[in-house]
C-alpha cells in the first residue's frame, strides 16, 4: 500500500510504499474511534433538520415540479428515492456549507441516512451517529482535493459519493474491510462538473441526487462482498491523479481530534451561493447606515473563488441571479433584505441599473484567507458621493457567527411552510427532528417526505 508523507514538493509523488494501510483505511478508523457526546448529536439534529426542510422548500420550485413528475412517473427504487431527496434539497440554495472543502454535505448524506435508517429500522440515535460520520469522510476528502479541482470539479458531487457511503456503512453495520470496498466503489463513481454554469442549467441539483445515490448503491454491494480499490484516493489512477493538479492528501487526516467536521460546517441564513454571503452581509448593514439614500455604485473585494463561481453581471434566471455578486450585492442594498423571492424576474429587473455600476476584485486580505474565511468588503457610493464600506472575514452562519437553537428553527419553519405544509405540520417535523437523539423507534421522516411529494 500507498501512505502518504506530507511535506513533499509533489504532492503525488510524496507517496512511499511500506505501509499496511491506505488512506480511506485510516479515515476509517480515524472515524470509528472518535467519540460522540449528547452535544454532537444535538448538532448533528440540528444540521438534519436543516436539509430536511431544504427539502420540502425545493419540491415547491419549478426544478421542483420537473423532479416530482419524474419520480411520479415510475417505480422508483430506495436509491433512486434518495437521489429525488438530495436533488430537491439542493435546488433553493439554503443547504449548509463546509467552507475546508467546499461542500454541501447535508443534501448528501441526510437523504442517505433518512432512506437506508427508515428501511433497517435504524433509532434516532444510530441516524445521528451515521450522519456525522458521513460528513467527516466527506469533508475530509473534500478538503484534500485541492482548490484546482474546484474550477472544474464541483466538489459536492466528486466528494458526496464518500460521504454517503460512510453514512450508509455506519447504519448497515458494514466491517472494516466492507467499508474500504463501500469507499472505493464511491469513489469510482465520482462526477460532477461546473459547465453548467454557463447557461445555468439544473445539473447542479443531479449532482447532490447522484452523490446521495451513488454512495448507497455502493454500500449496498459492499454488503454483499462486491470489492472497491483501497487505493482510491492516493493510487496512481485514483482520484487525486485524474482530478486533481494541487492534491492536499494530508488534510485527510489532519488533526484528528478536531471538532466533527459537521459542527465546523456553515448554515445559510441567504438563499444563494454561499460565496455571496459575505457580500449580502456587507450590503445589508450598508443598508441600514445609508438610511435609504439612493446609491450609484458598488465596489466589491473578494477572493477568486467567488469571482469563479458568481461573475454573472446580467443573470437572465432566478438560478443565474443566485451565482451572481452583483446582483446579490445590488437586491440587499436596495432591498434591505435577502429572502427567496429576491431574485425572480422583478427583482432582477429592479437592480439591473445598480448591477451594471457594480465591480468585483480580488485582494487581500480576503484571497489569502479563502478556504478558511470566506470574507468580503463593499463599498457603496451614493448620488451625493458619500461612500459607505463594509468588510466581514465571516459572515453570519459560519461557526464563529452561527445561527443559535431558535434561528435554526425559525429557518426550517419558513422552508417547510414555503414546501407545503401548514404551520402544525411544519412544527411537528421540527419536534420529530430535533429530538431524534431520544428517539428509540424510526420516526418515517423520509416516508412522510415522499408522501408530501406524491399530493
Amino acid at each position: 500500500m500507498l501512505r502518504y508523507i506530507p511535506g513533499h514538493s509533489n504532492p503525488l509523488a510524496g507517496y512511499y510504499i511500506g505501509t499496511s494501510m491506505s488512506l480511506t483505511q485510516e479515515l476509517i478508523g480515524l472515524i470509528r474511534k472518535r467519540p460522540i457526546s449528547a452535544t454532537d448529536l444535538d448538532d448533528a439534529a440540528l444540521f438534519t433538520l436543516d436539509a430536511v426542510a431544504t427539502a420540502y422548500a425545493g419540491s415547491a420550485t419549478p426544478v421542483g415540479a420537473i423532479l416530482r413528475s419524474w419520480a411520479n412517473g415510475g417505480d422508483l427504487d430506495l436509491k433512486r428515492k434518495a437521489l429525488l431527496m438530495g436533488a430537491l434539497t439542493h435546488i433553493t440554495e439554503t443547504d449548509d456549507l463546509h467552507r475546508a472543502s467546499v461542500t454541501h454535505p447535508g443534501c448528501v448524506v441526510v437523504p442517505t441516512v433518512l432512506a437506508l435508517g427508515e428501511k433497517t429500522g435504524a433509532s434516532g440515535d444510530q441516524m445521528l451517529r451515521a450522519i456525522l460520520h458521513g460528513f467527516e469522510a466527506m469533508c475530509r476528502i473534500g478538503a484534500a482535493v485541492g482548490p484546482a479541482h474546484y474550477r472544474i470539479w464541483h466538489n459536492t458531487a466528486t466528494c458526496g459519493p464518500f460521504g454517503s457511503a460512510m453514512a450508509a456503512a455506519s447504519l448497515l453495520e458494514l466491517t472494516e474491510d466492507q467499508t474500504l470496498n463501500a469507499l472505493g466503489n464511491a469513489g469510482t463513481q465520482s462526477s460532477g462538473l461546473w459547465q453548467f454554469m454557463e447557461t445555468g442549467a439544473m445539473s447542479k441539483h443531479l449532482h447532490a441526487g447522484r452523490a446521495s445515490e451513488s454512495g448507497l448503491l455502493a454500500a449496498e454491494l459492499a454488503a454483499h462482498g462486491f470489492t472497491g480499490p483501497a487505493e482510491i484516493l492516493e493510487g496512481s489512477k485514483g482520484l487525486f491523479a485524474g482530478t486533481c493538479d494541487d492534491p492536499i492528501p494530508e488534510n485527510i487526516l489532519r488533526r484528528p481530534d478536531d471538532k466533527w467536521q459537521l459542527s465546523l460546517t456553515s448554515i445559510k441564513p441567504w438563499p444563494s451561493c454561499r460565496h455571496t454571503h459575505p457580500i449580502i452581509d456587507c450590503a445589508l448593514e450598508i443598508h441600514q447606515l445609508l438610511d435609504g439614500k439612493p446609491v450609484r455604485e458598488v465596489a466589491i473585494k473578494t477572493y477568486q473563488a467567488a469571482l469563479d463561481v458568481c461573475d454573472c453581471k446580467e443573470p437572465e434566471t432566478e438560478y443565474q441571479a443566485k451565482f451572481s455578486l452583483y446582483h446579490t450585492a445590488a437586491i440587499a442594498l436596495t432591498d434591505g433584505v435577502v429572502g427567496l423571492d429576491s431574485f425572480d424576474a422583478d427583482a432582477r429587473e429592479r437592480c439591473a441599473g445598480l448591477r451594471r455600476a457594480t465591480s468585483v476584485s480580488i485582494v487581500d486580505p480576503y484571497a489569502s484567507n479563502y478556504p478558511v474565511s470566506w470574507g468580503a468588503e463593499v463599498t457603496a457610493v451614493t448620488e451625493s458621493g458619500e461612500a459607505c464600506k463594509v468588510s466581514r472575514k465571516d459572515c453570519k452562519g459560519d461557526p464563529e457567527l452561527a445561527l443559535d437553537r431558535s434561528e435554526m428553527r425559525a429557518k426550517a419553519m419558513g422552508l417547510l411552510q414555503y414546501g407545503g405544509l401548514d404551520e402544525s405540520a411544519a412544527s411537528r417535523v421540527c419536534e420529530d427532528v430535533l429530538t431524534l437523539s431520544a428517539a428509540q423507534e424510526n420516526p418515517g421522516l423520509f416516508t412522510r417526505f415522499l408522501d408530501h411529494l406524491s399530493r
